[in-house]
């Protein structure tokens, strides 16, 4: 049996996020901290990966300070409490083989240090030495405690109202590890 290691390249890797409102939506990204994946006879096995709340950034609002204040926002209890939980994770519990580079897989997402399962269609492309995982996750925030403006938990927001879904673009790059054997 052939396994091969892969460990993410956090420079080449990024995460994008867009959360909508009634009066439109705002976008940016996310950091990853680590990652890695394994294959077995060229089929995933498992993986798992990091993103840095710390290293949110918001890419749609162009007003230094406003952006700014919209950031710590975001890093607040309100929503990801980056202080407290500077990491999210996912990790892969299973993984079932498709047609084109394509896995179905179930995992882990914690955020806030609250874990639920999570099912996604990852397209995997391996060449030689490098993997490119791409995936679009979408997530109800809620289910983390994040119940700000949602109205689920509050009455009369009229259009200050955050929808509770986000969309998360994931787009990894990882290089094969020294200890594949």
């Amino acid at each position: 049996m052939n396994t091969q290691n892969f460990k993410v390249n956090n420079d080449k890797s990024i995460v994008e996020w867009t959360g909508r409102k009634v009066t439109g939506s705002h976008n940016g990204t996310i950091g990853i901290k680590e990652g890695t994946f394994s294959f077995k006879d060229n089929q995933l096995t498992s993986g798992t990966f990091k993103i840095d709340t710390r290293s949110i950034k918001i890419l749609d609002i162009e007003d230094a300070e406003t952006n700014a204040q919209f950031a710590g926002h975001l890093a607040s209890d309100d929503f990801f409490n980056s202080d407290q939980y500077p990491e999210s994770t996912f990790e892969i519990k299973h993984a079932e083989p498709g047609a084109d580079h394509v896995y179905y897989v179930t995992g882990d997402l914690t955020i806030k240090g609250i874990t639920h399962p999570v099912d996604a269609v990852l397209k995997i492309e391996t060449q030689q030495n490098t993997a490119t995982i791409q995936s679009k996750i979408v997530l109800d925030r809620t289910k983390y405690n994040m119940k700000f403006r949602s109205g689920n938990f509050f009455t009369d927001l009229g259009d200050t109202l955050i929808y509770n879904n986000f969309d998360l673009t994931i787009n990894l790059t990882a290089e094969a590890a020294e200890n594949n054997f």
